[in-house]
């Protein structure tokens, strides 16, 4: 149970950073949210991601992979890697859309959840990950490096974990670093404090303040961004955020790492509030407290933008894109997307058969999606690393 886990960490070694509880929440094996089969879908899942929408959002993703296949010089094979793919709806609809990639394409769904795991085969044909990352060709002379197979595409394949080797490609990553645990500080008269979590007199879990860390006296300023932080304020430290750039650039040698998520500048986030950054879903609303019954709701954490950046840099990345979802769909072609919708539409409407609804649909679909008010806020950054 993760209130089990979560208090015997606490009895075992004091009050636990918030990112300690929020890892417990969400993947502890048994029932963290995630790790039980919790997450983004429709009816009887807990949010909507823009995958969710319908797959539009795939299509247009996958002219961003066609492009960033182009940048690349055509790579084959080339190496897409989704981080946090959950039941692999993104996945599916971007191989549904056949990317002039396709004979290419080795496409590796990395999810930590065993449940959502099984469930991208209700969506896709997966084979083993060695298919994926390779077939290889070996010399006569054991002392060369094997040449990859070409034209074998389109391979899927998943994985836990990002993929142990390097490659060439990109990694998509819809949604994942909002839900990468965080340390929460408090700017107090004399500097930053830390929030950590403890047991209260009932067994319930309550906050504590103590002092922070050096260390993460260090990474507070560096979210802070030179931005005034009035005293009281809390902020979040993504930690866990830094430390995926600098695996992801472990492993990726060269290509592009496109992340979509929510993330405003620090100033926006002082703004807010607490209860403005940092948040719970459950069943299609938001949630509680993120210390009420660990495990049954999601938690998640907008990213300050001036941080994702630096820590993006610090990483070996250079940032080059940065906008809102609704401006980058705009320039993969949302627009004519729909104006195609709408011509199939008028052509088939009298039909009334599957290709027209799904005409149809691409309206509603792009207003979801390119909406300011929600998913088209979304922040799209694209980062490169060993791109000319």
């Amino acid at each position: 149970m993760v209130m089990d886990a979560i208090t015997q960490q606490i009895r075992r070694n004091g009050p636990i950073t918030f990112a300690e509880l929020q890892e417990l929440a969400l993947y502890e094996p048994d029932d963290g949210f995630f790790s039980a089969g919790g997450g983004a879908g429709r009816a009887g899942r807990d949010f909507v991601t823009s995958p969710e929408v319908g797959p539009l959002f795939g299509a247009l993703v996958a002219r961003y992979v066609d492009d960033a296949w182009e940048r690349l010089g055509r790579p084959d094979p080339f190496v897409v890697v989704e981080a946090g793919a959950g039941r692999g709806r993104l996945a599916a609809d971007v191989l549904r859309a056949t990317p002039a990639c396709a004979s290419a394409l080795r496409y590796v769904l990395v999810e930590r959840s065993p449940a959502l795991r099984a469930a991208q085969r209700e969506l896709l044909t997966l084979e083993p990950a060695d298919e994926a990352l390779g077939p290889v060709l070996r010399g006569e002379d054991p002392d060369e490096a094997p040449e990859p197979v070409a034209g074998m595409g389109p391979i899927v394949a998943s994985l836990d974990d990002l993929p142990a080797v390097t490659f060439v490609g990109i990694v998509l990553a819809n949604e994942l670093l909002d839900n990468l645990p965080v340390r929460v500080v408090e700017r107090g008269a004399d500097g930053w404090s830390e929030i950590r979590v403890a047991l209260g007199a009932e067994g319930d879990l309550v906050e504590v303040v103590v002092p922070a860390s050096t260390e993460l006296v260090v990474e507070a300023d560096e979210v802070a961004a030179g931005t005034p932080i009035p005293v009281g304020t809390r902020l979040p430290v993504p930690e866990a955020a830094l430390a995926w750039l600098v695996r992801v650039a472990s492993v990726l040698v060269r290509g592009e790492l496109a992340i979509v998520d929510y993330a405003a500048p620090v100033a926006d986030l002082v703004a807010r509030g607490q209860d403005g950054w940092l948040r719970t879903y459950r069943g299609h609303h938001r949630g509680s407290s993120p210390l009420d019954a660990p495990g049954s709701q999601d938690i998640t954490c907008d990213l300050p933008i001036e941080h994702l950046r630096s820590a993006a840099r610090r990483a070996g990345f250079d940032v080059v894109v940065d906008t809102a979802q609704s401006e980058w769909l705009a320039r993969l072609g949302v627009r004519e997307a729909v104006d195609e919708g709408r011509a199939i539409w008028r052509e088939r409407a009298h039909l009334g058969d599957l290709e027209a609804i799904a005409g149809r649909s691409r309206v509603g679909e792009a207003e979801a999606l390119t909406d300011t008010a929600g998913l088209g806020a979304h922040r799209v950054i694209v980062l490169a690393r060993g791109v000319g």
